[in-house]
């Protein structure tokens, strides 16, 4: 018979979580009911409980190989042929069949058939098989997304002829024939300024268009489509800049004219080849509008910021529910690490983070859901967007590095998943945006979008529908969210971009503790209200730093300690 993880972790005092359901092992697992539909729910559950055996085991001991082992690039054939081809470890490729084949994460969206749905999944769907298999893999996520938002923007903004070429091969679940897609868009000179950008596109007598430039950071290299921006039209800044589609190889069937210089040398996502690359009179297809290029990119880039919000939000599950495996299962000084309270202090302040995160993410996949279907919605999701990218992708960095610090010296040890998690976790404050350019993007969204009507109203609503907060927080809940808009309003109209980063962070909290409170009253589970109290206490007010910290809360701390 075999031994659950618990009772092999009884043989050592070493507790090891291998072998755990990552779904099953989720308190919190039931709050999918509040943003699915009943019928689609119950057609996922099987699924993600699947899911979460093989995150948990299999899929967990894939990544750690693939780490190891990362990704080579070969320049030349044996012949002097110039390749540029990028050797994957078996590992690695195994996970791609996982991703792409078997779970469909990045065709869910565009069509029905996957997972035996028989329609295109909301995102609320996508991001729940994502918020699994991330915990697992983090570096493939990044190719799944960008072929995802590939395909978004290319539906979005594409020639019809185009989107029905392109499209079936970038949503595919048959391996063999995917075409995996990519975006080229920082250069060494310019990164987050693009409208520094100098990659040319001239086009030809007959219409068609060709690159020429370098582009210095490039996820998933070798792709099937990339989605690059390069300058068309001869003047300075974003408006002269134009979005394409270039494909890996060309309608005859020979390599296009863009090399793979080298692949970098990463802190994490080692698993995931990114790379430089020169493109010397490569051919591509225009997307869009002639100078609209920015705009038109920055709908895949949104994509990408809250995918990596998603990312994020999975790490800290994942460095969660293992600090939690360990101190339910770790002795010391003759009681259990989770009876401690200072041990149920730490974690408690990791599982708020965790779960403000989770909230954030399927609060901005409904606001996406429904901006896609109605423009009124924009201007929620344009500010949502950004605040998840800005606070979910820097509080991963304290979580993960607090649950490395739960399991001890172990957790320093590349044997065990910690250390991964925390390389990792610090992808998502960089990667499509630094936290200072995200931070500025939220007061843009305000200033041009006018979102922040569109989040008080929001709020507001979350609030009325939800649990009520207890009569003793309700005067300083009014007064924090009337301070949050006060002063996100005023940072915006005083150009006080200095404040940018404090507004994001204010923002973020109003929405994940209304939010925490909607989700009480709609999943019937209490202790969300609870967790929304201590964003209130201890992310949205200031408190005595030698004072009472009030975390010991029996309930929260009963809901830590429930087994899996």
């Amino acid at each position: 018979m075999q031994m659950s993880p618990a009772e092999l972790s009884s043989m050592h005092p070493v507790p090891d979580a291998r072998g755990i359901n990552l779904f099953d092992a989720d308190a919190s697992r039931a709050l999918l009911a509040c943003y699915l539909p009943k019928d689609l729910l119950d057609h996922l559950l099987p699924h993600l409980q699947r899911l979460g055996g093989l995150a948990g085991s299999l899929l967990d001991d894939l990544a750690s190989v693939a780490d190891k082992h990362p990704p080579t690039l070969s320049v030349r054939s044996r012949a002097g042929i110039d390749i540029a081809k990028i050797e994957k470890h078996p590992a690695y490729v195994e996970l791609e069949r996982y991703a792409y084949s078997e779970f469909g994460m990045a065709a869910m969206s565009h069509r029905g058939g996957v997972l035996g749905w028989p329609e295109p999944m909301p995102p609320a769907a996508k991001y729940a098989v994502t918020y699994l298999f991330v915990q697992a893999e983090f570096g493939l996520c990044c190719p799944v997304s960008m072929t995802d938002s590939l395909a978004r923007t290319l539906r979005k903004f594409g020639d019809p002829a185009l989107v029905e070429r392109v499209l079936p091969m970038v949503t595919t679940q048959d391996f063999d024939q995917l075409h995996q897609g990519s975006m080229f868009m920082t250069e060494q000179g310019a990164g987050s300024d693009v409208g520094a950008t100098t990659t040319t596109a001239v086009q030809s007598a007959d219409g068609a268009w060709a690159l020429t430039g370098d582009k210095w950071f490039c996820s998933n290299p070798d792709a099937g489509f990339s989605m690059v921006l390069a300058r068309s039209e001869p003047v300075d800044g974003l408006k002269g800049i134009s979005l394409f589609l270039l494909p890996r190889v060309l309608p005859d069937g020979s390599q296009n004219n863009y090399r793979i210089l080298r692949l970098k040398d990463k802190l994490g996502t080692r698993s995931m080849a990114s790379g430089e690359i020169r493109m010397e009179g490569a051919f591509a297809w225009l997307v869009g509008q002639r100078g609209q290029g920015f705009k038109h990119m920055a709908d895949m880039i949104n994509n990408s910021r809250l995918s990596n919000g998603v990312r994020a939000s999975g790490l800290m599950r994942r460095a969660l529910t293992e600090a939690l495996f360990v101190a339910k299962n770790r002795r010391a000084f003759g009681k259990r690490l989770i009876d401690m309270p200072l041990m149920q202090r730490q974690l408690l302040k990791m599982a708020v983070w965790t779960e403000q995160a989770r909230t954030m993410v399927f609060q901005t996949a409904q606001a996406l859901q429904r901006a896609d279907l109605d423009p009124a919605g924009k201007p929620l999701l344009r500010i949502l967007t950004p605040l998840i990218k800005f606070r979910a992708c820097r509080d991963a960095r304290k979580v993960t590095g607090d649950a490395m610090e739960v399991r001890g010296g172990c957790g320093y040890i590349e044997e065990w998943s910690d250390p991964r998690l925390l390389r990792d976790a610090h992808l998502g404050s960089i990667w499509e945006g630094t936290s200072n350019i995200v931070a500025l993007d939220v007061l843009r969204a305000i200033e041009r979008e006018g979102s922040l009507p569109a989040l008080q109203q929001h709020v507001l609503w979350l609030l009325d529908n939800g649990l009520p907060v207890a009569e003793d927080l309700a005067n300083l809940q009014a007064e924090r969210i009337t301070k949050a808009f006060e002063f996100a309003a005023s940072a915006t109209t005083q150009h006080t971009t200095e404040q940018a980063r404090q507004v994001a962070s204010a923002l973020y909290h109003v929405v994940t503790m209304a939010g925490m409170r909607w989700e009480a009253k709609q999943a019937g589970m209490p202790v969300r209200a609870k967790l929304a109290d201590l964003v209130l206490k201890h992310r949205l007010s200031a408190r005595d730093p030698i004072g009472d910290v009030g975390l010991a809360d029996a309930e929260l701390c009963d809901w830590l300690a429930q087994p899996v």
